[in-house]
């Protein structure tokens, strides 16, 4: 049974029971109270709901103690639409979907909402801006339903389209459960790599001394490490030049600063990114809640908007602790692109190495004389575009060895230097090149392929060129990568269905569920079986193996990896 939803920003809303294929089955209704409604539905029926945006109303019903199995996002799903046809960031609202099949103006888009701390901007239940009008959303999803059909490897694209979708219904409820959080451990972690904070707001005491510090390695009086034209300055008045202070760059400088500097930027980054005002705004009664953003990358990959959830620091991870009876499961899946590659590529040499629990172990067995640091160095250069300097030899090597999975990555590269779009094993599309790239690619808008203008612009092409090829030579393994993950969560969300365990945080490869101590072994097996049936739904099979190591801990930080 599939049932459209449209609230209307006051707690009620519209339901419409609809037919498999779309059509409208009964006569919506208007109910004053859309979660009851939605919760009754839920319990009696378990259907799939349609709405405009999981992200304009799921969270109102999580608020209100209500969770749903299933449902299908237009929002994000036309976006996925939108790219298959090359008309990627175009409008995704339920309207605009209905204004592009009757060939009227597609609306804007409503812009993006700042980021808020916990307690922000959540005074209405649901999110009128994005939810989208009943006809809006039946028609959309009769015209998405359509389009899924007539789509490269239709199926495959529906299941991406419904791991989108449950996938923003993982997000919902990990922004709304939160990830554990220690305030008062985490302040002892502030002042022990800060020092005290400042009383007028300034930097901590541990950053004051370490600039002192730093001043008196350059002989100046004063100067601001987080500044890095001072820096750059100081160096060169050394008689040392530098074009910029990252760490790598600093790493290569003799100097007795460096260490200093060093030191600096990794607790000034601390300070700023997850100290005390980070603190104090965005962890409330033992739970740190940000906002998840599903395919908030071209990738797919995920985001989050405010908050820095991504971005953890190892240390500030000894703040991530349990509540008392339950664990910590965290399970990250090891070598996974490389593994994702052995799977689409159809090199069946490196499937078999696949199969192994160490990929680059039976990589280096096959073609790099048992050298491991060769072949990973090998198989991450021909994935990520870096096919100069120091990698070649190792990369004749893989490519003598496994010469369809280097062709595999040749030919995505090829693609995207021509100004081609590339797609994921399940159908998710790469951006276009941008406009002023494109110019310079095709020789200018209307203009035939050929040398552009100077003898600059000619060397501005082909580098732009180049870059494309390295984005879509990653992007057709990365891109695959998100969706593993996203459908490892999405089997993994049901299968802790009916489970006091829930999903707190997701992070590329990495997964943490927050469970009662006896449902710990469950949750372990759980993340293992989800990791085969994400294989399994994805690639048939395949003999690649795609291990989950997981680890029940107390704390975050133990979970080492």
């Amino acid at each position: 049974m599939l049932i459209a939803v449209a609230p209307d920003g006051s707690g009620g809303g519209e339901l419409c029971p609809l037919g498999p294929d779309g059509a409208v089955a009964e006569s919506p209704a208007a109910v004053s109270d859309l979660a009851a409604a939605v919760a009754e539905w839920e319990a009696r029926a378990a259907p799939r709901w349609l709405w405009a945006s999981a992200a304009g109303v799921a969270p109102g019903l999580l608020r209100a103690g209500v969770r749903v199995g299933r449902c299908h996002d237009v929002e994000l799903v036309e976006g996925l639409l939108l790219a298959c046809a090359g008309r990627w960031g175009e409008p995704r609202s339920a309207a605009a979907v209905v204004a592009r099949r009757d060939g009227r103006p597609a609306p804007a888009d409503p812009p993006a909402r700042a980021a808020e701390p916990p307690g922000g901007g959540q005074g209405a239940l649901f999110t009128p801006a994005v939810a989208g009008s009943l006809p809006d959303v039946v028609a959309g999803y009769g015209d998405q339903v359509a389009r899924l059909a007539a789509g490269p490897e239709p199926g495959r694209l529906r299941l991406l389209a419904a791991a989108e979708s449950a996938g923003a219904l993982v997000a919902a409820e990990m922004g709304h459960e939160g990830l554990p959080w220690r305030a008062d451990v985490h302040r002892d972690l502030l002042v022990e790599l800060l020092g005290a904070p400042s009383p007028v707001g300034g930097p901590p005491a541990r950053l004051v001394e370490l600039s002192a510090r730093i001043a008196a390695a350059f002989g100046v009086r004063a100067l601001h490490p987080e500044r890095p034209a001072e820096v750059v300055r100081a160096f060169a008045r050394a008689g040392i030049p530098v074009a910029n202070t990252r760490s790598w760059v600093l790493r290569g400088v003799d100097h007795p600063a460096v260490p200093l500097l060093l030191d600096f930027k990794e607790r000034y980054r601390i300070w700023t990114a997850h100290g005390w005002s980070w603190l104090d705004a965005w962890v409330r009664d033992g739970r740190f809640r940000p906002e998840y953003v599903p395919a908030g990358v071209v990738s797919g990959r995920w985001a989050t908007r405010g908050g820095g959830a991504l971005q953890i620091p190892r240390v500030i991870r000894r703040a991530v602790v349990a509540d008392p009876g339950w664990r910590l499961v965290v399970a990250d899946a090891g070598q996974l692109e490389p593994r994702v590659l052995a799977a689409i590529s159809g090199d069946e040499r490196l499937a078999a190495a696949g199969a192994s629990g160490d990929l680059y172990a039976a990589l280096a067995d096959g073609a790099f004389g048992g050298d491991r640091a060769r072949a990973k160095v090998a198989l991450l250069g021909a994935m990520y575009g870096q096919t100069g300097g120091a990698a070649v030899p190792a990369l004749a090597a893989l490519r003598h060895g496994y010469p369809v999975a280097w062709e595999f990555l040749e030919a995505a590269a090829r693609t995207g230097e021509a100004g081609g779009l590339v797609r994921s094993w399940l159908g998710r599309t790469c951006p276009p090149p941008s406009a002023d790239a494109r110019d310079l690619l095709d020789g200018g808008p209307g203009e035939p392929v050929g040398p552009v203008g100077s003898e600059s612009d000619g060397a501005a092409a082909r580098s732009r060129a180049r870059a494309r090829g390295r984005f879509t030579r990653n992007f057709v393994v990365q891109a695959t990568a998100a969706e593993w993950a996203l459908t490892l969560l999405a089997t993994l969300r049901t299968a802790l269905w009916g489970m006091r365990a829930r999903l707190v945080f997701f992070q590329h490869d990495e997964v943490v569920v927050h469970c009662p101590a006896d449902e710990a072994a469950a949750v372990t097996a759980a993340m293992s079986a989800a990791g085969r049936q994400a294989a399994g739904l994805l690639f048939g099979a395949t003999p690649v193996r795609f291990p989950t190591d997981a680890r029940v801990v107390d704390c975050y930080a133990d979970a080492t990896h």
